[in-house]
């Protein structure tokens, strides 16, 4: 089942949002564009190889995609959390809140696996960092999930039932996974997941949140 609206009402534009979305998809497009040899060099060179950790990786790395279901699930799961984590959060700030928490993801899934050769791209952890940071601002929130059997139907949630769901998900493949990492095969980083996730709930209370939300909150409550 994957999220496809919450109910949560924004009161800004989501610019930075909208801006991540787009250079994503521009990268993968580009990425299209290359013959598969100059695509897997690029992928090497610009992904975060633990095996030849650098920096300015964690960076490139987080605006990469392995594949057209890769970036789409990505770019809605963003689209879905990451405009009410902007609006409390003005758009520098959260643009920073999303790269700092890239950079925890990627390092906890290198953490795992310091030696491993398996490059590693996707905007996956930051947007677990969005994910986490919704969790702790928003729990109350409902999401809309769509899902398939033998019909299509959608199904609401408090977020905090999805969100603990997606991390429990997460938490349980990631050491599931353990002896795929170690033997240097690809797949999806759980351990970015969860390290970006965690990163979010933790860094959300350390960047100071719009006025108006603060005001919003306290009418609320």
């Amino acid at each position: 089942m994957i999220p496809i609206h919450d109910s949560q009402q924004s009161f800004s534009k989501p610019y930075v949002t909208i801006l991540l979305i787009a250079v994503n998809a521009l990268v993968f497009l580009f990425l299209l564009t290359l013959d598969p040899f100059t695509r897997n060099d690029f992928v090497f060179a610009f992904g975060l190889v633990p095996d030849r950790f650098h920096w300015s990786a964690i960076l490139t790395s987080m605006f990469m995609h392995g594949g057209w279901m890769h970036l789409l699930g990505n770019m809605l799961f963003l689209w879905v959390y990451g405009d009410n984590i902007e609006d409390i959060l003005g758009h520098g700030k959260y643009l920073l809140f999303y790269l700092l928490c890239g950079a925890a993801a990627a390092m906890g899934q290198y953490l795992i696996a310091p030696d491993s050769r398996v490059p590693m791209v996707g905007a996956s952890g930051a947007i677990a960092g969005v994910m986490g940071a919704y969790m702790m601002k928003f729990p109350h929130s409902r999401i809309v999930l769509a899902g398939w059997f033998i019909i299509l139907f959608t199904i609401e949630l408090p977020a905090y039932v999805v969100l603990l769901y997606w991390f429990a998900l997460q938490f349980l493949s990631g050491f599931g996974s353990v002896s795929d990492v170690g033997a240097q095969r690809g797949g999806v980083a759980f351990f970015a997941h969860i390290g970006g996730f965690v990163a979010g709930m933790l860094l959300i209370h350390l960047f100071k949140t719009r006025d108006r939300y603060r005001l919003r909150r306290d009418l609320l409550w």
